[in-house]
């Protein structure tokens, strides 16, 4: 690989496509806009035009992403260095392509891998694509909160001495709620057994660039961390970071494995905004973060002093729960109304929109776009809401919805080719589930393909909608009907 001087202040990528845009040029190529000529008038009272001159393909100066030589390799080799990993390659997929080509590279058909049973639907895509077999171990379980939290290392330990065979280990941390595994002490046991760990930090980008924030992915100790730098960072959505480091990971067939899971159209405005927002947490991000964790901790404070309102700041309200305090998660239950009803007032009568709605509480995400401006807006917002009059609220818990802990009759590949047929969904307890059916979002499943369905998990499904949220994933969201496997 050729190297570079990591000069953090340069932008290759991004300064070479600004380049690339200005310059007079007769394009008789893709796209068929050509630079924005060819733009309708709303795409142009909405976007403008000189979004459409930067939104160009593979020219020659421009590099090829599957095949990078120039400044994409440049910038990938700057954001290798400014998020700690030995290697990164740019995703203009999001991290679903990350996640499913991470599995791809390690395990074939048949092979095991070992993965929280509240795993995020891209996981599930890549056991498809893949036909791994996947061996469940099941979250800690906060009742106070009503969340999974994270993977205890005792459960990655058990599940290895069950299945010596398995070649990975694949965790999500942190969780949609900010919450951490122990991945160091996780690290250990994995590569005792000679396997690669496998994180999904679609979540945690900005860890690396302030002490007060948890430990990354990659300084615990991961082989592969896969990384959404448009959730909490300035790029673009769909763009996103694949790091690896060590040895563990083939890193030919991982590149085999995006050529699989990628566009071999990718964005240049996604790739450019990856440079961009490198740039700016390589260069600003350690205050940038001072300045996001400031205005969590206001929003913490206040809200907590609210009457009907409880909130959770992991690592900081005594609950023992390790994660990122730019992430605020409120119960509202007190107040008698479920999150989903906050949610709907929040943002209909307030203009406050949350991250996540659940059944009893909000999450909303703290990040570096946010002002104080927005801060007070929430907590005013939040003010008016605890003057709702309590009622009694009957505590729904997706802990009544345990994982089975025997293995599916079917994997995830073999139930998605199998011939399927929709049963109203009062006739399919103990078929088995030919779907992924999630409560979404944060798009975790509740029902698996290869599963059998029980009458639990029927009860879960229909207690969500019944409270406001809404299913994806299932042919019918109504849930009148289910597809089940035929037998």
């Amino acid at each position: 690989m050729k190297t570079y001087a990591l000069d953090q202040t340069a932008t290759p990528l991004l300064s070479t496509l600004q380049r690339c845009a200005d310059r007079p040029n007769a394009a008789f190529h893709t796209p068929g806009h050509k630079r924005g000529q060819g733009i309708s008038a709303r795409q142009q009272q909405l976007f403008g035009t000189a979004v459409f001159r930067a939104d160009l393909p593979e020219l020659p100066e421009l590099d090829n992403l599957f095949a990078p030589e120039g400044v994409i390799l440049e910038a990938q080799c700057l954001a290798a260095d400014a998020f700690g990993a030995e290697q990164t390659w740019f995703l203009a997929n999001g991290s679903t392509c990350g996640i499913e080509a991470a599995i791809l590279a390690t395990c074939g058909p048949g092979d095991k891998l070992i993965l929280p049973r509240n795993l995020h639907s891209s996981a599930v895509s890549g056991l498809i694509l893949s036909g791994a077999v996947p061996v469940y171990v099941s979250p800690t379980y906060s009742a106070a909160w009503d969340m999974p939290l994270g993977v205890a290392p005792e459960a990655i330990a058990t599940a290895l001495t069950a299945h010596p065979d398995a070649k990975a280990v694949l965790l999500v941390s942190p969780t949609y709620y900010g919450v951490c595994s122990d991945l160091k002490a996780i690290a250990q046991i994995t590569h005792q057994h000679g396997i690669p760990l496998i994180i999904d930090e679609a979540h945690g980008p900005h860890f690396a660039f302030h002490p007060e924030l948890p430990t990354t992915a990659l300084s615990a100790g991961a082989d592969i961390a896969v990384q959404s730098a448009h959730k909490v960072l300035s790029a673009f959505t769909q763009s996103a970071l694949l790091h690896v480091q060590g040895n563990r990971i083939d890193r030919n067939r991982l590149t085999q494995s995006l050529q699989l899971t990628q566009s071999t159209s990718p964005s240049y405005l996604l790739l450019g905004s990856l440079d961009a927002a490198r740039h700016q947490m390589a260069t600003a991000g350690t205050s940038l973060m001072a300045r996001t964790l400031a205005l969590a901790d206001q929003a913490c404070t206040a809200l907590n002093g609210l009457p009907g309102l409880k909130v959770l700041q992991p690592a900081t309200d005594g609950s023992g729960i390790i994660g990122d305090r730019t992430r605020l998660t409120i119960d509202v239950s007190d107040l008698g109304i479920t999150g989903f009803t906050a949610d709907d007032l929040l943002h209909n009568h307030h203009n406050v929109t949350a991250e996540l709605p659940a059944l009893r509480h909000l999450m909303f995400i703290v990040s570096l776009g946010n002002t104080t401006a927005d801060i007070t807006q929430l907590i005013a917002a939040f003010k008016q809401l605890s003057q709702h009059p309590s009622l009694p609220l009957r505590r729904l818990s997706i802990a009544e919805v345990p994982p089975s802990p025997l293995p599916p009759p079917l994997t995830p590949r073999q139930a998605f080719f199998a011939r399927k047929t929709p049963l109203p969904t009062h006739q399919t307890i103990g078929h088995i589930c030919a779907e992924t059916i999630c409560p979404y979002p944060p798009g975790i499943p509740a029902l698996l393909p290869g599963e059998p369905i029980s009458a639990a998990a029927i009860a879960h499904l229909q207690a969500i909608l019944s409270a406001g949220g809404c299913l994806t994933g299932c042919s019918d969201p109504s849930l009148k009907t289910m597809r089940v496997i035929q037998p």
